[in-house]
């Protein structure tokens, strides 16, 4: 299935729903620890509610993780903890960007190299545009592949010629990497992201030993689903962590750890703005200034000047599973939210609202899913 930006975000998928009662009004800022006391109170309705049976969050305030909290089953009768392991779906997308910056920030790839010198797909190999393809393009959805081929890789649009949701783009990108270097992917994700920040439930590969720790994945009408697994780095899907071992890594975004030049700088910048798309029906007041994707994640900028705020998001969706991380590199907040549900989205609002803060950026989403 071909995505599109819409597919990123919640969309209608972020029901008002799920929320217990009347639907909250937008809350001010709030203690982490009256939100964990608000999130403790209501979670365990708010799953019975949406059909979820669990979810675990982690949410980092001023560049420092506050707190950790899981509600809920990993699998039947097996309360999930936070040390419960989530497939995060495209939440993969991210980590393997970060390894790809982190790369750049260190001299061993360019954002602009033609990757072609050092890898083509054989699909593409006589294709003219073949040579256009860069790491940039590829982090940024620009590439003009589709989200998944066929039987046989091919070009759905030309390369910067707009946003084009495509995993084939993020395995195309750790390709050239791993051919670049003459090194797994995985090793390279280990050696850039996963070890150096200390993400030891971090896996692109899963045995089935984690089968203990697994959140089972859940279709809309609560039946368990049998997990899948990469048996080799998948660049763009499969990856299984939990939302405090993934905040290792935000933290070290937006605590700016190690990135250096252009690698940092263009992370949280536009690269292929979608402002237009991102607010069709929704009310002018409640729209971004301007949206985009930059290099891994979403780009939501609301207001100008000082008092300007940039959200960066993404989601994950797989059969049974979604998830949820944002953060602003303004104030180094964010908020991460696994589920293991078809369902799952319906409690992302329910805990934004239980946070508070961040009001132009929820009430986005929320008109989003008023939509």
């Amino acid at each position: 299935m071909r995505l599109t930006i819409k597919t990123l975000l919640l969309a209608t998928a972020l029901s008002t729903a799920s929320l217990t009662g009347a639907a909250l009004a937008q809350t001010p800022a709030v203690s982490a620890s009256d939100a964990r006391t608000a999130l403790d109170r209501d979670m365990p309705q708010v799953l019975k509610d949406a059909g979820v049976p669990s979810v675990s969050i982690a949410r980092i305030e001023n560049g420092k993780l506050a707190f950790t909290a899981a509600y809920g089953e990993q699998s039947a009768g097996v309360p999930a903890t936070t040390g419960t392991l989530y497939n995060v779906a495209s939440l993969t997308k991210p980590i393997t960007a970060e390894v790809i910056l982190r790369m750049v920030s260190e001299g061993t790839l360019q954002l602009d190299e033609s990757m072609s010198r050092y890898y083509t797909d054989p699909d593409i190999a006589a294709d003219p545009r073949t040579p256009l393809l860069t790491p940039r393009l590829a982090l940024s959805h620009q590439t003009g592949l589709p989200n998944w081929r066929d039987d046989k890789l091919t070009f759905v649009r030309n390369p910067q010629s707009g946003f084009a949701y495509s995993g084939e783009g993020y395995q195309y990108v750790a390709r050239f990497a791993a051919k670049k270097w003459k090194t797994p992917f995985e090793t390279l994700a280990n050696k850039y992201v996963l070890s150096r920040f200390g993400m030891t439930d971090t896996d692109y590969t899963q045995s089935p030993d984690a089968l203990a720790r697994i959140a089972l994945p859940t279709d809309a009408s609560g039946k368990a689903l049998a997990p899948d697994f990469a048996t080799e780095a998948n660049a763009a899907d499969l990856l299984y962590t939990t939302p405090a071992d993934y905040a290792k890594m935000v933290l070290a975004i937006v605590n700016k750890s190690d990135v250096k030049g252009v690698a940092g700088f263009d992370r949280d910048r536009i690269q292929v703005n979608t402002t237009a798309a991102d607010c069709a029906g929704i009310d002018a007041a409640l729209c971004p200034t301007r949206s985009g994707m930059g290099l891994g994640w979403q780009v939501f900028q609301f207001g100008e000047g000082k008092t300007a705020q940039t959200y960066m998001m993404h989601t994950g969706k797989d059969p049974g599973v979604f998830t949820f991380a944002a953060y602003n590199p303004d104030t180094k907040n964010a908020t991460l939210i696994f589920t293991n549900s078809d369902n799952g989205a319906k409690a992302v609002l329910a805990v934004l609202e239980r946070i508070g803060g961040d009001p132009a950026f929820v009430s986005y989403l929320r008109a989003e899913a008023a939509k």
